[in-house]
């Protein structure tokens, strides 16, 4: 059963308040609500509450199993669709003591209840050792129950041995789970960070060129004025003339400084992807041809290639990725194919601004998720450079 630009001192105190949990805790991700109501699936296996009263046909024995199944349902709701890990504890505590409290009436009730509840110790919890801790009191409870009834071994030990290996798949389950979501919180702490510094590079350089340059052309406006004031045309004229030479020089400074900038471009980007997949065990084939684009094409492109490798981290669960960058006579192309297991809403959210940026430029997006994930973009021949 399994359920579904700021100052350095900001930028520390950001990452300790982002930081992975420790090792010793369980880090889930937060489920939605249809992820949550999947796990009703797992009341098929309360069929065995019915065991003994088919088997007696009491009233007594379906009164109590009346009783014992609604309040089976009352602490295995909330422990489905509350979003408190306190509240799911108190319910995990409580079907406990029904298990304890009805077993010796409806061993086969007693026996399950138990399985559910080593089912679910790992999800209600961030700490591994309550998990761990829950999982083998549930397996030693069926066993001590089944035993002081005078159950056969077999029938005892193998009821034990459900709970104990569900609890065990489901605990992996958890670690693989929560493995995922500390890579996936690292790769934002990274990537806010990054960009940080990035932000902080900008500020840097733009007042390293701009700064002194426009503190000398105000200066020397507030003399040409002086200047003009005093009647001293030629020294203002020599003057306004310096200042429009220093201001056609941080212009191209400026502009020298924004070069720099797009230098990095989309093979960058690929390198950076190239990074990034490694790093999380996707292999990533290229074919990127020699194509000259215009800044403004070449930044989309960038972005989109960014979005589609970041939805392929953090949701497409895929092993290999494939990028085409190409030109023909019908414009520039990219498209990038992965096998994982196809777009979702994210898809939709995360590229919305994307598409819009393509189509601003008279290009298309596509995005076809039959097999795996492929995303297509083109921007037609006019448009590129």
């Amino acid at each position: 059963m399994i359920e579904s630009a700021p100052h350095p001192e900001s930028r520390k105190a950001e990452s300790a308040r982002a930081a992975p949990p420790s090792h010793g805790e369980l880090a889930l991700p937060e489920k939605s609500a249809r992820s949550r109501a999947s796990n009703l699936i797992w009341l098929v296996y309360s069929v065995f509450f019915l065991i003994v009263p088919l088997q007696t046909a009491t009233i007594r024995d379906w009164l109590l199993l009346a009783g014992a199944y609604g309040c089976f349902l009352a602490l295995y709701f909330p422990l489905v669709f509350s979003r408190s890990d306190r509240k799911r504890r108190l319910m995990l505590l409580g079907m406990a003591i029904l298990a304890v409290t009805y077993y010796p009436v409806n061993p086969g009730a007693g026996a399950s209840l138990f399985i559910y509840v080593a089912a679910f110790a790992p999800f209600v919890t961030p700490s591994l050792a309550f998990a761990v801790g829950t999982i083998v009191a549930a397996t030693l409870g069926s066993a001590a129950e089944g035993f002081l009834l005078h159950q056969g071994p077999w029938q005892w030990a193998c009821l034990a041995f459900i709970a104990a290996s569900i609890g065990a798949g489901n605990l992996i389950v958890a670690l693989r789970m929560s493995s995922a979501q500390r890579l996936l919180l690292a790769q934002e702490q990274i990537e806010h960070l990054a960009k940080v510094a990035e932000r902080e590079r900008i500020a840097r350089d733009l007042h390293d060129v701009l700064g002194h340059t426009l503190s000398v052309v105000v200066l020397k406006s507030e003399l040409a004025g002086k200047l003009i004031g005093a009647g001293d045309a030629q020294r203002s004229r020599q003057e306004i003339g310096e200042v429009e030479q220093i201001a056609r020089q941080a212009l191209s400074e400026v502009r020298e400084t924004i070069r720099g900038y797009r230098a990095e471009g989309i093979a960058a980007e690929i390198a950076r992807a190239r990074r990034a997949l490694d790093a999380a065990g996707v292999r990533l084939e290229w074919e990127a041809r020699s194509v000259r684009l215009a800044p403004a094409h070449e930044s989309v492109i960038s972005l989109v290639l960014r979005e589609a490798v970041t939805n392929i981290l953090r949701h497409a669960g895929a092993t290999s990725c494939r990028l085409e960058l190409a030109a023909d006579g019908r414009g520039t192309h990219l498209t990038v194919h992965d096998n994982g297991r196809g777009a979702g809403e994210y898809a939709g959210n995360g590229l919305r601004g994307m598409r819009e940026r393509v189509e601003a430029l008279g290009g298309r997006l596509e995005i076809d998720s039959r097999q795996g994930t492929r995303l297509t973009i083109e921007i037609p021949a006019q448009e590129a450079a």
